[in-house]
């Protein structure tokens, strides 16, 4: 069965770090380009941050161009974001999200709460 399993959300204070990981199993990772979204409370899901299944060049959205990293490990068929210099709007769920040209999946979300 296909599974993505968020982890690494929680708490932390305006200007700390913070590393999301997204454990797939089920289908071929590595023939699947990967997707960070987020959605606060009473917003839109948005896109954060996407990339190529063999790598490249990531994009990310303006709002967190330079404090956000997002990277993949085929072979653990992981997929990672690393968040610098948090901020209070940074807050939401976040999903992990897999896609090719015939299939998508999402996981079920982490909790990224910013905060003093």
């Amino acid at each position: 069965q296909v599974q993505l399993v968020e982890s690494g959300g929680g708490l932390v204070q305006p200007g700390g770090s913070l590393r999301l990981s997204c454990a797939a199993s089920g289908f071929a990772f590595s023939n699947y380009a990967m997707r960070w979204y987020r959605q606060a409370p009473g917003k839109e899901r948005e896109l954060v941050a996407g990339i190529f299944s063999t790598g490249g060049t990531p994009n990310y959205t303006d709002s967190v161009k330079g404090r956000f990293t997002i990277s993949r490990d085929n072979a653990k068929n992981t997929v990672y974001l690393q968040m610098n210099s948090l901020k209070p709007e940074d807050t939401a769920v976040y999903y992990c999200n897999a896609r090719n040209w015939y299939n998508g999946y999402w996981g079920q979300g982490t909790q990224v709460t910013v905060s003093s």
